[in-house]
Parts: structure tokens; sequence; C-alpha cells
């Protein structure tokens, strides 16, 4: 179930959600948790952004990690992909490689807070020996637009005139598809 056919069919579920959490005011960023049978096992969207002083414990990997806690209280998966529409942060990839997810694919980069270019190798076992895979940049341009309006919006607040705003407005539009 690992092919690029499935990566691009999830990720345009995750990036649907995303777009729901945009239509909310919430920054874009959603996940989804994906068996190796093509079971969509759990999803979550950033939270908590729309409102003022963001949570940073609500994030979409965070909310979809709590929701397959519910999952495994029923059966236990096997091996699990996440598909983020951002590249996950240091928190998120750390709580994923604990929840034993196996794969992270992802769309846009996230070049203020990614994680996953960190050197597991140089980490304590727990990480060091998770085996995880990652592959970003699919569906990019469908992501990056999302987070073009994102940050085009003049009542957002969350993380304007950042790095990772002005590396976002920066790029040629993206995909509206």
């Amino acid at each position: 179930m690992n092919t690029p056919q499935n990566h691009s069919r999830f990720m345009d579920l995750a990036l649907d959600r995303a777009r729901e959490a945009l239509e909310a005011g919430e920054f874009p960023v959603a996940c989804l948790l994906v068996d190796d049978a093509g079971r969509l096992l759990a999803t979550g969207a950033r939270e908590r952004t729309a409102q003022g002083p963001a949570g940073e414990l609500w994030h979409a990997e965070m909310t979809a990690l709590a929701r397959l806690e519910e999952f495994w209280s029923r059966e236990a998966p096997g091996s699990i992909t996440a598909y983020c529409t951002m590249e996950p942060c240091l928190m998120c990839l750390g709580a994923l490689i604990i929840h034993g997810i196996t794969r992270v694919v992802y769309a846009l980069e996230d070049v203020m807070g990614g994680g996953t270019s960190v050197d597991l190798a140089s980490l304590p076992p727990l990480y060091r020996d998770s085996g995880l895979s990652v592959t970003g940049g699919v569906k990019r341009e469908r992501s990056l637009a999302l987070f073009q309006a994102f940050f085009r919006r003049p009542d957002n607040a969350y993380w304007k005139d950042s790095l990772l705003a002005r590396h976002i407005l920066d790029q040629p539009s993206g995909d509206r598809g």
C-alpha cells in the first residue's frame, strides 16, 4: 500500500481536511494516519490558531495521535503512514516515532520548524532505531496554495511576518486544484 498512487490519494484527503481547517480560520495543517491495508485510522487538523494565542500542543499530528489511541483500544494496527500537509515539527516527529509510525509523507516543507531533517542517528535509541522513512513534496503546490491563502488573510496573526510566512508568500502561487 506504500505507493506513489496511494500517497497522492491520501494526501488529497489530508489537503481536503486542511482546507476545512482554513475555512474555519485555522492554520491549514492536517494529518491522516493510514495503515498498510489502506484503512484511514485517524485524522487531525491544527486547532486553536483562529482565536488568538495558539496552544502549541494542538498540532494536527498530535490530535491525530490522540484519536489513534482511541482506535488502539479496539485493535492494534500494523504499520502506519502519517500523511501531513506540512512537514512535522520536532515535537510531532518525536511523538509520531514514539507511537510507532513507520512512514511520514508530507506536502510542504516547514523552513522554520520542520523536523524531518534531524539526524536520527545522533539521538537516543528510541528515536535512532525507529526505522522511520520520510517522503516530502507530495502535492506540494496544492498545500502551498492553502498556506498562501492563510498568510494573505489580513486578520491572521498566527506566525504573521515569520520566516515561514515570508518563505510561503515569496513562492510562486500554488496550484488552486
